[in-house]
């Protein structure tokens, strides 16, 4: 039974997470051979204030919106 955990900043809509739950079973169950049933797909959410990459928090370097439908999206 195949537990995938995604981690992403906070601000997706459900609907978002919904259509990647499906994509992310979809693949598991055609790349593993498990059964849809089997698969759990975990969503991690973190503030953009408490992730950083390259040594630049997220919320610095990208701006709030970014991810969530807003004006910084890329």
């Amino acid at each position: 039974m195949p537990v995938i955990t995604v981690r992403i900043g906070k601000g997706r809509p459900a609907e978002t997470k919904r259509a990647a739950a499906r994509a992310i079973t979809d693949a598991a169950v055609a790349t593993l051979g498990v059964k849809r049933e089997w698969v759990t797909v975990l969503f991690e959410e973190y503030d953009r204030e408490n992730w950083a990459t390259g040594g630049e928090l997220h919320i610095d370097k990208f701006g709030h919106g970014f991810g969530t439908g807003g004006s910084k999206d890329s």
